[in-house]
């Protein structure tokens, strides 16, 4: 994207109460963000859902004037701004009817063709919870997914942390600009998150932090991911908001089930129960919902470092070589395990190159 270019995006983007979806439809229609400014009023007010209060405020010239500092900042601090009509603006984001029409990056973001989850919950993790997200992402890591969440306290820095630490790509959707930090505890992990992902956000450097931003840029966490996983919230909170987004976005939600009457496991209870959620109880559950499948190369991998079947996966095992072909309840079925269990011992099996998936979630010995 050119400068001249840029500076109008922005410019559009500081108009208040004007909204991600209609910015769009005002792209759509005149062709361009500089062609919005140089368009006639008369044919704005011909857009359905612009109105006369948007179209006035769209021709005060403070917004180029605040467009031109931002975009100081952005070249001062190597900031990389991305469009949403250009091929690297992140798939899934694209499809979001509210998505933000230009997001900021920092650090070493590559998302294409690639999984994506994002992991929210509460501020107030347990060690429960602590010892599942790290378990989980241990898990999911020989598929090698980005993981999203918001940098902050509890399960966001958790999941970022273990990310790190199996040396996956990790995005902290921030609910700031770039040229701050929150919280400030977080700072030592910044430049970890940035050399194994980096950072995004549609907040400018002169956007004040507020914690009503944070509703904001949860749709930014949602709609970067094929699923949203819910590990442990209390019976309201800014996760439960995540999932709702991601649900309307038509993405897999995902929740942790808990203890009942535990105030941070309510708001995944209440989530499986209204059905709202898909019950997570290992990696195997959000794989086999999601379809996903080890790489040729991970497999060969697995099956040179695990070599021993125990005796829960010898049973499978035996049915699947007599069988031939099966499905995953006609498995649980014949070798008397329940779906779930079933479920986490396959996925065992495949990675140690025991069995593989096929489509139309089949399963073969190898």
């Amino acid at each position: 994207m050119g400068t001249e270019e840029l500076l109008y995006v922005l410019a559009l983007q500081h108009v208040p109460n004007l909204g991600d979806s209609t910015a769009k439809k005002l792209i759509r229609h005149t062709g361009s963000p500089k062609a919005i400014f140089k368009e006639k009023k008369q044919n704005l007010l011909k857009i359905e859902g612009v109105g006369n209060t948007r179209v006035k405020e769209l021709f005060d010239p403070v917004h180029l004037k605040a467009a031109e500092a931002e975009l100081r900042f952005i070249e001062t601090n190597k900031i990389k701004p991305v469009y949403f009509q250009e091929a690297n603006y992140p798939e899934k984001l694209k499809h979001c009817l509210d998505g933000p029409i230009l997001i900021f990056q920092r650090g070493n973001i590559d998302l294409k063709d690639r999984k994506i989850i994002s992991i929210v919950g509460t501020r107030n993790i347990t060690s429960h919870g602590t010892a599942f997200c790290e378990k989980l992402v241990e898990e999911l890591s020989v598929l090698d997914p980005v993981i999203v969440s918001g940098f902050a306290y509890g399960v966001d820095i958790t999941a970022q942390k273990a990310a790190i630490n199996n040396q996956l790509q990790t995005i902290g959707c921030l609910a700031h600009g770039l040229d701050q930090i929150y919280p400030k505890a977080h700072k030592k992990f910044v430049r970890p998150v940035e050399e194994n992902g980096g950072f995004i956000t549609d907040f400018w450097s002169s956007d004040s932090f507020d914690r009503n931003n944070f509703l904001k840029r949860n749709r930014i966490i949602a709609g970067l991911s094929e699923a949203t996983i819910v590990i442990e919230s209390a019976e309201k909170g800014g996760s439960l908001v995540t999932a709702d987004i991601a649900d309307s976005y038509n993405r897999e939600v995902f929740a942790v089930p808990g203890r009942p009457g535990d105030k941070y496991n309510t708001g995944c209870n209440n989530l499986i129960r209204s059905q709202k959620a898909h019950l997570l109880t290992s990696a195997a559950d959000l794989i086999y919902i999601l379809g996903w499948q080890l790489e040729p190369e991970a497999k060969a991998v697995q099956k040179q470092l695990f070599v021993e079947l125990d005796k829960e996966e010898e049973l499978i095992y035996d049915f699947l070589k007599k069988s031939g072909k099966a499905q995953l309840d006609t498995i649980a079925l014949n070798c008397n395990f329940p779906t779930f269990k079933t479920a986490g011992v396959l996925l065992n099996m495949e990675l140690k190159g025991a069995i593989r998936p096929l489509p139309g979630k089949l399963f073969e010995t190898t």
